[in-house]
């Protein structure tokens, strides 16, 4: 089952990966886009990223 982010979640793993790519980390998708940011929503989108998010206190 993937696991569903809520929106503070889903901006936080977005903007980490951009900051990635943006630093020169291999892009994990085939993508037309040149812009950080909408290759993490591609990648994000695909279900390809190696983020998790641990919740505490449940």
């Amino acid at each position: 089952m993937k696991q569903r982010y809520n929106r503070y979640e889903k901006a936080r793993i977005l903007g980490a990966r951009a900051l990635q790519v943006s630093y020169g980390a291999p892009v994990l998708i085939d993508s037309d886009q040149s812009e950080p940011i909408l290759i993490a929503a591609e990648e994000y989108d695909a279900g390809v990223l190696p983020f998790t998010v641990r919740r505490e206190g449940k």
